[in-house]
Formats: structure tokens, C-alpha cells, sequence
């Protein structure tokens, strides 16, 4: 199934399901306007399909303990498949790195990192130096305030016309 073949009850199935994932099979049907069958139907054939990858909870981690978000911009020294390879494969293994982006310009990665605190932040920094994978350089920015952080994609609106 590919992106080109969504019709418009699909779209409503992933909008309804993003905004909520625990949604009842007869409430999702009423909100898309199928009958159950046929809505369970598709929904199982977008997850078959890779579409549907998962289903979450957001947790307000904030109200549990307080906690410091810090965005991480890495520089490798080397740029051989092997040096990526290596540095990915880590950076897999450590939870407080909550996601991580290989990008296009004057850095390799944007990673995000929760940590208790700025100092088991760099506690943390200094581990990865200390395990040398190949870190040349890296920026540290540490979220002030969260404006937004969105959860529910705009899939209509990211297709192509």
C-alpha cells in the first residue's frame, strides 16, 4: 500500500488513531463513518503495511521529575560508512538519547538527550568521548521551554497533490 493509494477514510483512520490510539473499534468506525468490519478491515491493512507502526503513550515526564532536554549537534572526525556504522550503534544502546538524526550540512547528527540533570548530561557527553567513536565535535543546547512538540503528523497535508 502506498502513499499514492490513501483515500480519504484512510487519512480519517490515521488522523483518529494518532489523536487517539486507544480508541474502541466502534467509536473509530463512527468517526471515520464505516461500519466496524470494514474499518477494522483497514486499519489492519495499513498496519500490514507498515503505514500504522506502533501505537504510544506520551508520557509528561516533567510532572514525574523534573528533568533537562538538550539538543546535540555531532560532528564525526571521519565520514566512512564504518565511522557512522559505529557511532549509530551506540548511540541505539543509550536511553537517555530519546532520538537521533543523521542530517545534511555542516554537522552529521541532531541528537535529543533527556538526562536528570545538566550534570548527568555531561556525564554522559563525557562517556561517549570516553568511548571513542569518533565524536570530532559536538554542541550543546539546552531547552528553555518546549513551544511545541507535536505528536499527530499532518499526513493529508505531506502528500503529494
Amino acid at each position: 500500500m502506498a502513499a499514492g493509494k490513501l483515500d480519504p477514510i484512510d487519512l480519517r483512520i490515521l488522523d483518529a488513531i494518532q489523536r487517539d490510539g486507544r480508541i474502541t473499534k466502534l467509536a473509530l468506525a463512527e468517526k471515520v463513518g464505516l461500519s466496524p468490519t470494514p474499518c477494522w478491515m483497514r486499519l489492519r491493512k495499513l498496519e500490514k503495511a507498515g503505514i500504522v507502526s506502533g501505537y504510544h503513550a506520551t508520557i509528561a515526564m516533567r510532572v514525574i521529575a523534573p528533568v533537562a532536554t538538550v539538543l546535540m549537534e555531532v560532528t564525526l572526525a571521519n565520514h566512512r560508512q564504518a565511522d557512522f556504522d559505529r557511532f549509530e550503534r551506540v548511540v541505539r544502546d543509550v536511553p537517555e538519547i530519546v532520538a537521533c538524526w543523521s542530517v545534511g550540512g555542516g554537522v552529521d547528527y541532531v541528537l535529543k538527550v533527556m538526562a536528570r540533570d545538566i550534570d548527568a548530561y555531561q556525564r554522559l557527553v563525557d562517556s561517549l568521548l570516553e568511548r571513542e567513536i569518533g565524536i570530532d565535535r559536538y554542541f550543546t543546547y539546552i531547552v528553555t521551554k518546549t513551544v511545541k512538540d507535536e505528536t499527530v503528523l499532518p499526513v493529508a497535508d505531506l502528500l503529494p497533490e
